[in-house]
C-alpha cells in the first residue's frame, strides 16, 4: 500500500512516499523522501533549514534513516559546511553527496530513505541494516588519482575488497550503482571500458548479468576526483529473488552498443518487489537516440520505456515512489517540470543539472519502485 503526501517545515517543501505492504507479519514500513529549500534565502540558512527539518524527520514515526544523497549546487564551496552539519547530526545513514544542481533554484537538495524496524548493525568498520534475515550495504566512494579508467578499476576493486569483508561480492550481492563522471562528454567512455573490463575479471558478462546502473554527470568537491560511485547491496536472497527487466520491445540490451548495465533490476520478497530502474532515456531497441533535440518528445518517449521495464515485474509507473530527474539544458526546466508534475503531481523527485551520457539525449530518469507482493518461498523485506 502507497501513500503519497506532501508537507513543509519552516523554509522546506517535502514529497514523501510510504509504502507498507499488506502482510501483518513481519512488517517494514519504507519511506522516500524530497526535501526542497527555499531558494530565497542564503546556502547557510537552507542548510539550517534542511538539517532542522532532517532532525525533526529522525525524532519521528519514520523509522532508522539508511540512507541520504545530498544535491549540491557548487561542491567546492559548500562540502566543508555540509561535512560539519553532518558531523553534528545524529544519524546513522549513510552519506553521498554530488554537485548536480537542483533546478528549482536552490543551491541545495536531499533524498533520503527511512525504514522501520531495521537494525544497525556494524561489521568491520561498514554500516549494514538488518532485518528478517537480509542485510543491506549502501555503500559511497570517491576516485581521486589518474584518469577517469584508472579510478573506476581503483573503485570497484575497492568495492568488491569491502564486500568481501562482509562475505558478500559485487557478483552476487550488488543491486543498484551510480557512477557520477566529472566533464563525462570527456571522461565517460573511460568509465564504460574500465567497468566492462573490471566486470569480465569478476564473471559478468552478457551471458550472466550486470548490474542496473546510472551514469551520468556528477562531481565532488576535489577537481581530481573524475569518477565518484555509489553502491546498494543485498545479503541473504535466495536464487530467484533477483529478476532482470529488460523490455526488447522497446530497449536493446547494453552491451549492444558496448555498455555493461542492466536496464533494471527486481528483487522479490515475500511481501513486496523492489524494482531498481537504470537511467533511462529516449531511446530504441536499435540503441538509437528518438526525438533528437524534442525535450517534450523525448520525456514522454522516456517515460514509456520506464513503464515498460516496470510492466515486466507486474508493476507500472504509477507504482515509483522517487525519481530522479537528469537534463542537459537549463533552458528545459520549466518544460519538464510542468510535464512530471501534471504527471507525477506526489511522487518524490529531483530534478537536476547532469549532462546524460551521449549529447543528443536532452534528459533520462532513473527511480524506485515498490510493489505490493505475495510469494511465501521468500521472506519478507
Amino acid at each position: 500500500m502507497k501513500e503519497n503526501i506532501k508537507f513543509n517545515l519552516t523554509n522546506v517543501s517535502i514529497t514523501s512516499c510510504s509504502f507498507q505492504s499488506t502482510s501483518d507479519e513481519h512488517t517494514t514500513t519504507e519511506n522516500h523522501m524530497v526535501l526542497c529549500c527555499n531558494p530565497f534565502i542564503n546556502f547557510e540558512a537552507q542548510l539550517d533549514a534542511l538539517f532542522n527539518a532532517l532532525q525533526q524527520l529522525t525524532d519521528g514515526q519514520y523509522g532508522t534513516c539508511l540512507f541520504i544523497r545530498f544535491f549540491l549546487s557548487d561542491a567546492s564551496n559548500q562540502v566543508q559546511k555540509l561535512q560539519k552539519k553532518i558531523t553534528n547530526h545524529n544519524s546513522s545513514a549513510v552519506i553521498s553527496i554530488i554537485q548536480q544542481p537542483p533546478l528549482d533554484g536552490s543551491k541545495i537538495a536531499a533524498w533520503c530513505y527511512f525504514a522501520t524496524n531495521m537494525q544497525q548493525v556494524s561489521n568491520k568498520q561498514h554500516t549494514l541494516f538488518s532485518h528478517n534475515g537480509y542485510q543491506h550495504l549502501w555503500s559511497v566512494g570517491k576516485g581521486d588519482n589518474g584518469s577517469a579508467f584508472d579510478q573506476t578499476h581503483t573503485l570497484l576493486g575497492n568495492e568488491e575488497k569491502k564486500a568481501n569483508e562482509l562475505e558478500m561480492s559485487i557478483k552476487e550481492n550488488c543491486i543498484r550503482t551510480w557512477f557520477y563522471v566529472q566533464n563525462i562528454d570527456v571522461n565517460y567512455m573511460g568509465m564504460v571500458k574500465a567497468r566492462k573490463e573490471f566486470f569480465e575479471q569478476i564473471g559478468l558478462t552478457n551471458k550472466t548479468h550486470f548490474i542496473a546502473s546510472t551514469g551520468i554527470e556528477g562531481k565532488s568537491d576535489s577537481p581530481s576526483s573524475f569518477v565518484r560511485l555509489d553502491s546498494y547491496y543485498v545479503k541473504g536472497l535466495q536464487d530467484g529473488q533477483i529478476q532482470y527487466l529488460q523490455a526488447l520491445s522497446h530497449l536493446n540490451p547494453t552491451y549492444e552498443y558496448g555498455v555493461t548495465f542492466e536496464r533494471a533490476t527486481a528483487v522479490h520478497y515475500g511481501d513486496r518487489k523492489h524494482i531498481f530502474l537504470s537511467g533511462t532515456a529516449s531511446i530504441n531497441n536499435k540503441g538509437e537516440i528518438l526525438y533528437e533535440g524534442d525535450i517534450e518528445k523525448q520525456t514522454y518517449r522516456m517515460w514509456e520505456n520506464c513503464d515498460a521495464l516496470l510492466h515486466e515485474a507486474n508493476g507500472s509507473l504509477d507504482n515509483l515512489v522517487q525519481m530522479l530527474i537528469y537534463i542537459r539544458d537549463t533552458a528545459d526546466y520549466h518544460i519538464v517540470k510542468q510535464m512530471f508534475d501534471k504527471r507525477f503531481p506526489d511522487t518524490p523527485k529531483v530534478i537536476v543539472l547532469a549532462p546524460v551520457c551521449r549529447p543528443g539525449w536532452l534528459i533520462e530518469m532513473e527511480g524506485i519502485a515498490i510493489i505490493d507482493n505475495k510469494e511465501k518461498a521468500y521472506s519478507n523485506y
